[in-house]
């Protein structure tokens, strides 16, 4: 594979441009579904709730994460549409953004199974399922973010790739690779469901003992939020499938020329399955939208008649 930093006439696939606009559509949906869900959680007091606040990070995380994208792939689309090959100044900083944006929402939705883990396990302790604590966590996930991918930058861990128009890391068995991988996806996704399983045996165990439905009920319905969580990472590793074959394929030099911008139209295609999914599980929203929109259609109903 080659990588360079000039302006060079480039030869096109002619599935590339339709590929490009593609993915910016993806993006484009994903992030109004991300403004629509924001929008609604913000005027909607009912929904100013401590797991709203931790789903709205996780909604905030992907709405950054897919104009990240969009943002890389207009300047892919710009370079094929003119056929050059040309590295601007910010083309670094867009993948630095990019690592960051995939680190806060594998851990948004690690935060979102603590914080029910908490609540089962531990329901005494209301300082830690505390407003000021959950921000706390937040703020800490999002400093961790910008910091986790400062490596990238300082040991050239992320390069112009000629033929997918991108500045990405390099795919291969190296530590930079491996680090990236672990932090950004195995981590919060074995962490997540370390916590499900937990959960899931201790709730087993509390149907065996004696205890009141109401403790029952409670923990069975904070499990079947962090099964959400689980779904969610579930949906982004499986959706994202090219990724981790592309980069098992590395490891014996195999990787296809246009590895990356399949793995970006496949990310977009998972931002934007899980935000539907996202609206789909946050339960308050959804009612709150179908109130309003009910209000407005009996007060156009009598202007009409």
């Amino acid at each position: 594979m080659s990588f360079q930093n000039n302006s060079n006439a480039t030869n096109l696939e002619i599935w590339i441009i339709p590929c490009d606009i593609l993915q910016l559509v993806l993006n484009v949906v994903a992030a109004i579904l991300a403004i629509f869900f924001l929008f609604f959680a913000a005027i909607d007091k009912k929904c100013h709730t401590i797991p709203m606040m931790l789903t709205i990070n996780s909604c905030l995380s992907e709405f950054i994460l897919t104009n990240t994208l969009f943002w890389a792939g207009i300047f892919t689309l710009i370079n094929d549409l003119q056929q050059i090959q040309h590295k601007d100044s910010l083309c670094v900083f867009r993948c630095y953004l990019i690592h960051c944006g995939c680190f806060l929402q594998g851990h948004s939705y690690l935060l979102q199974a603590i914080y029910r883990y908490i609540k089962i396990i531990y329901p005494s302790r209301l300082s830690w399922q505390s407003r000021q604590s959950q921000l706390l966590l937040i703020g800490t996930i999002w400093i961790l973010a910008f910091v986790h991918a400062i490596p990238f930058l300082f040991f050239d861990g992320i390069v112009y790739n000629v033929d997918n128009q991108v500045c990405q890391m390099v795919l291969g068995f190296y530590f930079l690779m491996i680090y990236m991988m672990f932090v950004d996806y195995i981590l919060p996704m074995i962490l997540i469901m370390l916590v499900y399983f937990k959960l899931l045996r201790y709730i087993k165990k509390m149907g065996k003992r004696v205890t009141s439905t109401n403790t029952l009920s409670r923990a069975q319905r904070e499990l079947k939020m962090v099964r959400r969580a689980v779904i969610m990472i579930t949906t982004i590793i499986t959706v994202g499938f090219p990724f981790t074959l592309f980069m098992i394929m590395a490891f014996f030099d195999s990787a296809p020329k246009y590895h990356f911008r399949i793995i970006f139209l496949f990310g977009s295609l998972s931002i934007l399955v899980v935000m539907i999914i996202l609206f789909q599980f946050t339960d308050s929203l959804k009612i709150s939208i179908i109130k309003r929109i009910k209000k407005r259609s009996n007060k156009v109903l009598p202007a009409l008649s």
